[in-house]
């Protein structure tokens, strides 16, 4: 199995050395598509050996597409310049590369595994958070809207054992941030797609996404931490459906003290 490594990248010089270290004699390329990056990271991803292709902003959908489509190889890992692959995923992956994947099987997947103030998040809304990264190229397409985006793969996917680690937020405020980033892109997807909210909606699928997180899905148990996810969680599902039910006018709630 020769495999193509694509990670898309706008100035990522503090991630992208852990990234590409971690896949280092597991892949037999790497593809990175830059969207106008003003630090080190071309500098970083050539000297890597990495073949660097510059592409304006097209949506996380369009810029990952990009980058498939640039792949020599069959199989491609898609990475995020935050994430690199655990001791044991790396050893899963070596065996595989001596291996013919069967005609049936089109992707693996595998858990990640956030790094949040400090802890491995290893309950709620965010474990194990299972993903296809390593796919045939010739049945996969990403799809989705202006965020979170999905890919659409046709065939078998098998489970591997070995996490991806992720190194998403700086800290809280990064994190509140970013909540309200995604909350203003969703929002606005389902706004061009036809969608309206209903008056209870915002409160209702946030003390949902609150319980299902911090409860049903035993966030508690990561601590502090847990409980701050679940609170953001909530709060960022508030935020999109009071933009989608007023418009992108409405400021931001102040989130209450609490957590970590």
């Amino acid at each position: 199995m020769k495999i193509s490594l694509c990670v898309i990248t706008l100035n990522e010089e503090a991630n992208l050395p852990r990234c590409l270290s971690s896949c280092a004699g597991l892949v037999d390329e790497i593809v990175v598509v830059d969207s106008g990056s003003v630090d080190r990271t071309v500098e970083i991803a050539r000297g890597f050996g990495a073949r660097v292709e510059g592409q304006p902003w097209l949506g996380y959908v369009g810029q990952k597409n990009k980058a498939i489509g640039l792949a020599r190889h069959e199989w491609v890992f898609s990475l995020d310049a935050d994430e690199e692959l655990s001791p044991r995923l790396r050893e899963e992956l070596r065996l595989l590369r001596g291996v013919d994947p069967a005609p049936d099987r089109s992707g693996f997947s595998m858990p990640r595994c956030v790094l949040y103030d400090g802890k491995w998040i290893r309950h709620g809304d965010w474990y194990p958070d299972r993903l296809v990264r390593l796919f045939r190229r010739s049945r996969a397409r990403f799809a989705g809207g202006r965020v979170h985006e999905r890919l659409e793969l046709e065939g078998r996917v098998v489970p591997l054992q070995g996490e991806i680690h992720h190194y998403s937020f700086r800290d809280v405020a990064d994190h509140r941030a970013r909540c309200e980033k995604y909350a203003r892109l969703w929002a606005e997807t389902q706004r061009e797609s036809g969608r309206r909210a209903g008056l209870f909606a915002p409160h209702a699928h946030a003390f949902f996404r609150f319980l299902r997180g911090y409860v049903l899905r035993r966030g508690f148990l990561d601590g502090a931490q847990g409980l701050q996810i679940a609170r953001l969680s909530a709060w960022e599902v508030y935020r999109k459906y009071s933009l989608l039910r007023h418009g992108p006018e409405t400021p931001p709630v102040e989130v209450p003290p609490g957590g970590s």
